[in-house]
């Protein structure tokens, strides 16, 4: 038990630790830093030792200001969502800061960097699937009481058209589109109570894009440049091929209006390897990872940061006379596979996917 004990060093102890870890002197130079922390900056230690944490954070950053404030007061602090994002970070590097001074020596303070992207990725998905449930009782509703009586106004309209003048024929075409297109748009909303397992097998993901590449090539995206990146190594995505073409159709088309809207741009799409978190997938019982990485930038001029965390929610919607349904039924039928789906947005617009690699089932595979 002594010898045990004994291997368990404080450096040991740190480095054990998934959060990032830093230790400034009194001139705010880096003098400890654990493994997470050397990874989060992408840094060694022999690097990030002896010089200013200045040198590795944004200008301006609130990090750069807590320690003298730690000192000052002799307490610990604590600032929530400091945005760290730089070219060298890169994206999306949104920490909570805690900040404390060491008993030892009150001029030392320690660091905490706290990532809590990844979970708010998983709220995010969670709140839209949440969202999609209550469409669906929306959707029951509407199927039976609307549904039946758009089809006598439709019925009505057509069966006195040929009795109207030429002048007022057109009103009565126009009530039988309108009726039509909110016809379509109960049976879209009714998509979302669509509560049967996914049926499932090995898709190549290259397959999909190209099949989506090729729609968008020939009609709504004809005219702007489309380029792709695949990494030709990936392993099949354990997925419904028709409901990922329809996720990918969905997503070029959005990224093709926001492109048309900005005057012109290019529409990409990659693929990659990602070591993903696991998470519980629907209808069964065991984890899965997400390594599989799939995304759809465009250059066009990007989504208010106001509407990013709502962009997958029913009738939510950036389009003058869009419904809010598109990516509402995006995130749906990525929920249903298992996967995580999160929309980056600054100068364009990333869509990034992650999903689940086919792994085999030496029984049989159930989802068939």
């Amino acid at each position: 038990m002594t010898a045990e004990l004994l291997s368990v060093t404080p450096t040991s102890i740190l480095n054990a630790l998934p959060h990032a870890v830093l230790a400034l002197n009194a001139q705010d130079t880096i003098v400890s830093a654990n493994d997470a922390a050397q990874a989060f900056f992408g840094a060694s230690l022999s690097h990030l030792s002896k010089r200013p944490i200045a040198a590795f954070v944004p200008f301006g950053s609130p990090l750069l200001t807590l320690p003298s404030k730690v000192r000052q007061e002799q307490a610990g602090m604590v600032e929530y969502r400091v945005d760290l994002s730089s070219p060298r970070l890169g994206q999306g590097q949104i920490v909570d800061i805690h900040a404390m001074p060491l008993p030892e020596d009150p001029q030392v303070v320690i660091l905490t960097l706290d990532r809590h992207s990844m979970a708010e990725k998983i709220d995010r998905a969670l709140t839209s699937r949440s969202a999609a449930r209550s469409v669906t009782g929306l959707a029951a509703m509407l199927a039976h009481e609307i549904r039946n009586p758009l089809s006598g106004i439709r019925g009505a309209a057509q069966l006195i058209e040929p009795t109207l003048g030429e002048e007022d024929r057109p009103l009565a075409r126009l009530i039988t589109d309108e009726t039509d297109r909110i016809v379509k748009l109960v049976d879209r909303m009714e998509v979302f109570g669509d509560a049967r397992p996914v049926r499932r097998a090995p898709v190549n993901i290259h397959d999909v894009l190209d099949h989506v590449e090729r729609l968008a090539r020939s009609g709504f995206a004809r005219g702007i440049e489309i380029k792709n990146s695949y990494d030709p190594s990936l392993p099949p995505v354990h997925a419904n091929r028709d409901q990922l073409v329809q996720v990918f159709l969905n997503l070029v088309k959005n990224a093709a209006e926001a492109v048309e809207a900005n005057g012109g741009g290019t529409i990409t799409l990659t693929t990659a390897f990602r070591p993903g978190m696991r998470v519980a997938a629907p209808g069964s019982p065991h984890k899965v990872s997400l390594p599989l990485e799939f995304c759809v930038k465009d250059d066009g001029p990007g989504v208010p940061d106001d509407l990013v965390p709502h962009l997958f929610e029913p009738f939510v919607t950036t389009k003058t006379n869009g419904t809010g349904l598109g990516l509402a039924l995006v995130a749906k039928i990525v929920g249903d596979h298992g996967g995580v789906i999160e929309i980056d947005s600054g100068a364009g617009t990333t869509v990034r996917v992650l999903m689940p690699a086919y792994q085999g089932n030496p029984e049989g595979d159930p989802d068939q």
